[in-house]
């Protein structure tokens, strides 16, 4: 079963809360872990991470903390996710086909990727901006 882990679920309400703030404002990563019940110490890894490919940018110091790197437009959950959770692959053979010993005989091998895609566009096709602006219900 896929499952997004716990960094998963946390990686994306960190970075959706990030989304909700003006692009210029810098928000204390305490002030971040708070208002979405997050662990700070978890939250400034997986911040760590978004910093190192340029989903959220890092100030140190007086007034530090971090705000998006790139307009929240720009930057869909695929990335989020993926760059937590790492490639998206409901099974082995999707990501290397040639390891596995049945690839020429396998009648799944194509709904595999099927779902591959599928989940890969649904998670493509929806933005930071989006999600920071839907209404909560």
């Amino acid at each position: 079963m896929m499952e997004l882990t716990r960094k998963g679920e946390y990686a994306i309400r960190g970075i959706v809360y990030l989304a909700t703030r003006p692009m210029d404002k810098v928000c204390l990563l305490s002030d971040i872990a708070a208002a979405v019940d997050v662990p700070p110490t978890f939250l400034a890894k997986i911040f760590q991470q978004f910093s190192k490919i340029g989903l959220v940018r890092s100030f140190r110091g007086t007034g530090g903390g971090f705000v998006l790197g790139r307009s929240p437009e720009s930057i869909t959950l695929l990335e989020v996710v993926e760059a937590v959770e790492g490639p998206i692959i409901p099974n082995r053979c999707v990501s290397s086909p040639s390891n596995c010993e049945r690839s020429g005989l396998c009648n799944v091998h194509p709904v595999w990727q099927r779902v591959q895609d599928e989940v890969r566009g649904v998670l493509q096709a929806v933005t930071l901006k989006e999600l920071s602006t839907q209404n909560k219900r």
